[in-house]
């Protein structure tokens, strides 16, 4: 069995799949313009899944299994995959732990006004007066109740704040204290002091967070966006944050990436600006090569209990 890998994999973890798959053909490389003829022989591709087209899909002839090592799903050619009867999963969940952190971290800077606290010490100014605020007793609303949105309610709650989620079917989930759908979302909306965006993007999800549902949050409210920037109407949040509707966003995706230098949002005071960082982690690829390992012992033994199987009819 060949398994060719066109995302740049540490060489410890390399080794160590070579190690534990004795029967298997590796082959790394560094990107997809280096893999050559070996994607037409290959039975599985290890992919982050940016590098795939149709074109790509349609050279690999002997394709079974496509791995994404990331939880994104954008750029996948779905429609020539479907037809081809490949299998898709991805690592969708390892970025709970660093994304939870970032959304803490996010909900303190604007709790503590770290922003205004930093200008002050470079200008060395004696400021006792910049208001305060704490989580306890705040509610968090969280659209995407998955894995990561659990893990940020999980420490939310360890805050003492209140929270509420969203997901398509309104199921309760672990963590969550009330669960809304896309019908009651803005009762939840209006319930939060923050609110929190982790959707994916999907034709349903284009543009989500519209002015409308933006004018139903507290005014005093903040927004975080971590899920991916097209579910937001930047143009509605720039409005309602000029109009005075809330407190601050804090922004880490965006409808266009990398944010152009010349975007209002880079110098806008209620406006926080990080580079698509919040899921980047030193553990990363360890997380999710034990869900490789795990899927691929499953593959070889001829099972279909995959982790993270996606439905290529949904994009997810």
């Amino acid at each position: 069995m060949k398994v060719v890998s066109s995302a740049k994999i540490k060489e410890d973890i390399q080794q160590q799949m070579i190690n534990d798959f004795p029967e298997v053909d590796f082959m790394f490389y560094k990107k997809m313009n280096e893999v050559g003829v070996d994607l037409s022989s290959c039975e599985v591709l290890i992919t982050y899944g940016e590098d795939l087209t149709s074109e790509k899909i349609e050279e690999a002839k002997q394709l079974k299994w496509i791995m994404v090592i990331a939880a994104g799903l954008e750029k996948i050619p779905f429609n020539a995959i479907l037809q081809k009867g490949i299998l898709v999963t991805n690592c969708r969940g390892i970025h709970a732990k660093p994304m939870g952190e970032y959304t803490i971290s996010m909900m303190l800077q604007m709790a503590r006004k770290t922003k205004e606290l930093i200008a002050s010490e470079k200008q060395a100014n004696w400021n006792r007066k910049v208001p305060m605020m704490e989580l306890n007793g705040k509610t968090i609303g969280i659209l995407g109740a998955g894995a990561i949105g659990q893990e940020v309610a999980r420490l939310s709650q360890a805050f003492g704040m209140k929270t509420l989620g969203m997901n398509s079917t309104g199921k309760s989930v672990q963590y969550i204290d009330e669960m809304y759908t896309e019908k009651t979302v803005e009762t939840l909306l209006g319930k939060s002091h923050f609110v929190v965006n982790i959707l994916p993007h999907t034709e349903k999800t284009q543009k989500f967070m519209s002015e409308e549902r933006f004018s139903v949050m507290k005014k005093d409210a903040y927004f975080i966006n971590i899920g991916r920037g097209k579910t937001v109407d930047e143009q509605a949040l720039e409005k309602v944050l000029e109009e005075g509707h809330l407190a601050h966003a804090s922004l880490d995706v965006f409808e266009t990436e990398p944010l152009t230098s010349n975007h209002s949002f880079w110098n806008h005071e209620k406006v926080t600006v990080t580079p698509h960082i919040s899921g980047i982690s030193s553990e990363y690829q360890t997380r999710a090569f034990e869900i490789v390992k795990k899927n691929l012992k499953t593959f070889i033994e001829g099972n279909d209990d995959f982790i993270n199987r996606i439905d290529l009819t949904k994009g997810y």
